[in-house]
């Protein structure tokens, strides 16, 4: 099978590629896996932490890739309810014990022995992926393209997360910091669950800031500005801290930041000596950070995105395509989510 393979942690920049496509030997699934055939697979930011060390994989050479969408064609020695055929998604948990305090709590986001997709294991920049069947999820049926569904498994499920932490009010103000794959659709998804909330959008780009407009964000600004009023919950979607000090900055009296990062870049983390505990956490604000996702975040999401019509914007490229989708990523070049296409 082609696959695109990252063999050391390097910057992603214009000089080299950062991940090289090459034959790998076809996977064979064991007890409990099933084989699928990838069609399409978002590119995450997260792709970016690992290629560059912040998330780096334990093991080298690995093919990234976690939100991946294709059909299953063959399974593992174990019975499966899965059958060939059947229209799957991968998410980024690919697989936890079941058995620990976590797990047992329905927080399997949170086990030690939680193992990530295109991180832990080989993901789904490739034409085929072995995947646990206990955490694959059928896809309902829907009008979306299998590129437009590949985003939703994680930027679209750890959105759904990130909205459920920040305890958004009915028709509260909800400000989202960074607007790529995930804040698009949390805002189509707020505007869509309650039209009497309002979404602030900060974004260093005015492209971003005039692509939030169009989605309906009631006001739009730099990551710097402060918003026309104090907000209820903020989302951060952004790779630095500087974005946050400022999060800070325009919470209301007892709202939540909810940092949306699995890491964070460290180039500016002197930022964060500038926080003011009187003005920027005093008042009972609060700080959650995001881990990773449950199987009940993607299901849900899946069933709330069919129900309400939910498209995400995308822009695709080839399997061969995906060095110059991550520079495009890192670059923030273009909007909405970026999908490999495998069909």
């Amino acid at each position: 099978m082609r696959a695109q393979v990252l063999r050391r942690i390097a910057p992603v920049d214009s000089d080299r590629d950062s991940l090289e496509l090459c034959e790998l030997p076809d996977p064979i699934p064991g007890p409990g896996d099933v084989l699928i055939r990838v069609s399409a697979c978002g590119v995450c930011h997260t792709e970016l932490d690992e290629i560059e060390g912040r998330t780096p994989p334990p093991l080298l050479p690995v093919v990234p890739g976690h939100q991946v969408v294709g059909r299953v064609v063959q399974c593992g020695p174990r019975p499966s309810v899965l059958k060939p055929g059947t229209r799957v998604g991968v998410a980024w948990i690919y697989s936890a014990c079941g058995r620990c305090v976590y797990c047992l709590a329905g927080q399997e986001n949170l086990c030690a022995s939680f193992r990530a997709t295109g991180r832990d294991v080989n993901g789904g920049y490739a034409e085929l992926l072995v995947a646990r069947q206990d955490f694959v999820f059928p896809l309902p049926d829907t009008p979306l393209t299998d590129a437009e569904a590949a985003p939703l498994l994680c930027a679209g499920a750890i959105g759904w997360r990130s909205l459920r932490l920040a305890n958004l009010p009915n028709g509260g103000r909800l400000g989202l910091t960074g607007f790529g794959a995930s804040a698009h659709l949390v805002l189509k998804l707020v505007r869509h669950r309650d039209p009497e909330a309002e979404v602030f959008v900060f974004a260093r780009s005015e492209a971003e800031r005039s692509f939030a407009r169009e989605l309906g964000a009631a006001w739009t600004g730099d990551t710097a500005d402060a918003a026309p009023w104090p907000l209820d919950a903020i989302i951060d979607t952004t790779p630095a801290w500087r974005p946050v000090v400022g999060a800070l900055k325009n919470l209301a009296p007892g709202g939540r930041l909810v940092i949306n990062a699995i890491r964070k870049e460290h180039g500016d983390r002197a930022a964060l000596a500038e926080i003011d505990y009187p003005r920027d956490l005093w008042m009972e604000k609060e700080v959650k950070s995001v881990a990773n996702v449950t199987r009940r975040d993607v299901t849900e999401f899946l069933l709330a995105a069919v129900a309400m019509g939910l498209r995400p914007e995308i822009a695709e490229y080839p399997l061969s395509g995906a060095n110059e989708a991550l520079r495009h990523l890192k670059a923030r070049a273009a909007r909405g989510a970026r999908v490999l296409r495998l069909d």
